[in-house]
């Protein structure tokens, strides 16, 4: 019986309140999404020039806030962890599902605010945010209490041909963003190191040819890791599995807003190179520019999650061939480890760090 259902076992003034405790837990991931751009505006004015010169208290403020902001994701990683113990009721599933969605809040949050710029829409975007999330726990509080029979959400075989065929588009992807984030490393360097790799590989992914290619790749991946984050989330997972699913669904996230800010604002709208410039929100930077800090736990994460969402695939790969779970999960752990220094050597450089 999942903790839900636990819940919902109780009689009387007990089972009540534990009721009301359930739907009190399924606030926690939409409520952390909903703190997420406040937690950045904290930082913003921690560190801005107008309050003054930077004391150690502020620092300390400054890096707490922004700590907060960029594991706050993680929230609904854990909550999607405890959630997914057993077969769940119609409301456990809602539930899941958005704890699941508030793991992709950074890039969500950067697609709320460049399109509603795109649209011309002079509204705050911190409202539109609140106002979205709230709508979103509403649906899962409102939602019908219908319960679902045990095993109703299996795996339809023709899943597990998409499973097969998203990584092997994956493999594809795979030399794309190795050469892109080895380029966003060399920024370390310096811009011109970066601009003079970045033009040498432009010749071949922005190619008539090899571009259209990889968007149409990109979004192909978007849609079967919907598909596949869908059918999966309606089932018992380990923590292996939610890690997966939830690495997923943020790519997912990161894959359409940064398609939309590259392609669509910055190339197609506004007429911008995006280039080392564009990508450190030159010259303000992203660390003192009030809308530019929301890329640093976007761009941190996504470099983060596709790495570790890769591992994740190479650990399924690895116990299906027959190596040993405990040396696949060796090779998981070392694969996030990984992930998370090239993250935060990335942007380190594009907060303008130089070696």
């Amino acid at each position: 019986m999942s903790a839900f259902g636990q819940g919902r076992a109780g009689s009387g003034d007990n089972g009540l309140a534990n009721a009301v405790a359930e739907k009190l837990r399924s606030m926690i991931p939409a409520a952390g999404a909903m703190a997420y751009p406040f937690l950045l505006d904290a930082f913003h004015l921690a560190v801005s020039p107008a309050a003054g010169p930077m004391s150690f208290g502020r620092l300390v403020l400054a890096a707490l806030c922004l700590l907060a902001a960029t594991v706050a994701p993680l929230l609904g990683l854990a909550c999607a962890s405890w959630m997914s113990k057993a077969d769940p009721s119609s409301f456990e599933l809602r539930a899941r599902r958005l704890a699941y969605l508030s793991i992709a809040a950074p890039p969500l949050f950067v697609l709320t605010g460049v399109g509603l710029g795109l649209l011309h829409i002079p509204v705050s975007d911190e409202l539109v945010w609140v106002a979205g999330w709230a709508a979103a726990w509403l649906y899962v509080l409102l939602g019908g209490e219908q319960e679902r029979p045990a095993g109703s959400a299996a795996i339809a075989p023709s899943i597990a041909k998409w499973r097969v065929t998203h990584g092997i588009a994956a493999a594809v992807i795979l030399l794309y963003v190795a050469f892109h984030l080895t380029n966003h490393l060399l920024g370390l360097l310096g811009s011109d190191v970066h601009a003079a790799v970045m033009k040498m590989g432009r010749t071949v992914y922005r190619s008539s040819l090899v571009e259209p290619i990889l968007v149409a790749l990109m979004l192909f991946q978007v849609a079967v890791g919907v598909r596949l984050a869908w059918r999966w989330s309606s089932q018992p997972a380990d923590a292996y599995r939610v890690f997966q699913i939830g690495s997923g669904v943020y790519l997912a996230a990161f894959i359409v807003t940064h398609l939309n800010s590259a392609l669509v604002s910055a190339r197609a709208v506004h007429h911008i190179d995006t280039n080392w410039a564009w990508a450190s929100g030159a010259p303000t930077g992203l660390i003192h520019d009030a809308w530019s800090i929301r890329l640093v736990p976007h761009y941190a994460l996504g470099v983060f999650f596709v790495l570790a969402h890769l591992t994740s695939g190479l650990r399924g790969v690895l116990i299906a061939h027959g190596v040993a779970a405990t040396i696949a999960n060796r090779i998981w752990a070392t694969g996030l480890a990984a992930g998370g220094l090239v993250a935060i050597v990335i942007m380190s450089g594009l907060c303008g760090m130089r070696i």
